[in-house]
């Protein structure tokens, strides 16, 4: 099968073409910073094409059959496990993800086109008895219209995918800006394959551009009727104001900064084996990653020589290597920032039990002692493979210190008794909550989405349906009204 091309270009209407504002993106490798690709970048006008193509084809896309967009999306998901392979190099190269979380995306990406198949489906309307004679009340649920969807660079197959495929599924249109260091895997390789699997033009279109020059224009479009964004709080707040100004539903997963507690009851080694994935997995790049470590006093420090045993023996370097656990963070620019933040909590009194140094984009394994609730690696967002221990002293302290932070997305909770554990759940102030696991789970069919600054809405499932349509009340009268005037 020979390799999909163009992929350096702007998918809009159906064609693949060079961008018109003037401006380059360069696409480097993480690892070693080579050019794997460049693209002529978009200009206003470009996005002008695409929002309104995408609102023309959505007049006929929305009154498709179910079935026919059902076989668009089943078409996709095959398409993908042929190219299973040329997608799996992509995702290494072009984010620095090892071999294990290239396995995890492609197959959350396949459930997603999996799942989403079935949506068509789900479009149920109601019927509703009315207070007037003779008045017969019908509610009927219909896409949106055009979704702008703008995407990350850490997960950037599925996180786009986890929007398009259900958008497209129950009717809607979709414009694509995916992030300028993953525009491939998080924008044109997507329409590759959707235009393989059969989508008529218009119907998904993908623009690639600085956000210095198409973002706002991009956000703001009054072509869109939602915004679906997934990134940091701050652009987040950003984009909410942009879409609220034209009154646009929004979906916004952003920031996180999750714990994971541990109970005195605790199964100490379930627990280690849960922390460790759930920090260093991806190089602790994503939003759900095991920010903070809270630990009961009393087994504190057995956890912390079996972490940072496991840590230390971590092989971490080149992506390409299938033995490799932690790669090269997305750039150097977040390297500097890690590291930065690593030093500032040292300074504030905690102490580097095993790493704190970087070899070119890699940062090793990294296990700070002695954290504080005002220390800045409890306080922010680390997203680098560095995460901190702290101790409570019971269980009321455990809980207020999970708390303790602006976000809400994740978090996890480790104890032998089930009972007390979902008590205890249901007081952090989260969108997912997960008992004797870690905090980075997303399943297809459960609601995801955080609190606080952690976002609004909800993806996955059911939920995200309602995020993807609107509800229209029609009412006829079946027999002659008597009006009061």
């Amino acid at each position: 099968m020979e390799a999909y091309k163009e992929l350096n270009k702007q998918f809009i209407n159906g064609e693949w073409i060079d961008g018109t504002e003037g401006h380059t993106v360069e696409n480097l490798n993480p690892y070693d910073e080579s050019v794997i690709n460049t693209f002529k970048g978009a200009s206003t006008d470009d996005v002008d094409r695409a929002f309104n193509t995408a609102k023309e084809a959505s007049k006929t896309w929305s009154v498709t059959p179910p079935t026919e967009r059902q076989k668009v999306l089943l078409k996709a998901a095959e398409l993908l496990q042929e190219r299973k392979e040329e997608i799996m190099d992509w995702l290494t190269k072009e984010v620095g993800g090892t071999y294990q979380k290239a396995e995890v995306e492609f197959m959350q990406t396949y459930q997603m086109l999996i799942e989403s198949a079935s949506f068509p489906m789900w479009m149920h309307g109601y019927t509703i008895p009315s207070m007037t004679p003779g008045k017969q009340s019908l509610v009927f649920r219909k896409a949106l219209g055009v979704v702008a969807m703008i995407s990350p660079w850490n997960f950037p197959l599925y996180l786009s995918m986890r929007t398009v495929a259900p958008a497209l599924a129950v009717g809607n249109t979709v414009v694509m800006k995916p992030a300028s260091q993953s525009p491939v895997t998080g924008g044109t390789l997507i329409g590759k394959l959707f235009e393989e699997a059969g989508v008529p033009k218009g119907v998904v279109s993908v623009v690639v551009g600085k956000s210095s020059i198409i973002g706002d224009y991009f956000t703001g479009h009054p072509a869109s009727s939602l915004i679906s964004f997934t990134g940091s709080t701050p652009v987040g707040k950003g984009i909410g104001r942009i879409g609220g100004e034209g009154l646009k539903k929004l979906a916004l997963e952003l920031g996180g900064n999750n714990p994971l507690v541990v109970l005195e009851d605790a199964d100490i080694g379930n627990a280690v084996d849960a922390a460790i994935f759930g920090r260093y997995m991806h190089q602790g790049q994503i939003c759900m990653s095991t920010n903070r470590i809270i630990l009961h006093e009393k087994i504190y420090e057995e956890f912390r020589q079996r972490f940072v045993e496991r840590a230390k023996a971590l092989p971490y370097g080149d992506p390409t290597d299938k033995e490799t656990v932690i790669g090269p963070l997305i750039d150097n620019k977040s390297v500097k920032r890690v590291l930065d933040l690593i030093d500032r909590a040292v300074k504030a009194g905690a102490k580097i039990e095993t790493g704190g140094e970087a070899e070119g984009n890699v940062i090793q394994p990294t296990v700070l002692s002695g954290v504080t609730e005002n220390n800045p690696v409890f306080q922010e967002e680390i997203f680098g493979p560095v995460v901190g221990l702290t101790t409570f002293k019971d269980d009321k302290e455990g809980i207020r210190l999970a708390n303790a932070t602006q976000y809400g997305l994740s978090s996890a909770l480790h104890t032998r008794d089930l009972q007390k554990g979902i008590r205890l759940a249901k007081q952090i102030e989260a969108g997912m909550v997960h008992i004797n696991d870690q905090s980075v789970n997303d399943e297809m069919n459960t609601p995801f989405g955080g609190e606080k600054d952690s976002g609004v809405g909800r993806f996955g499932g059911q939920w995200i349906l309602e995020e993807l349509t609107t509800l229209q009340w029609i009412s006829y009268q079946d027999e002659y009204r008597d009006y009061p005037i």
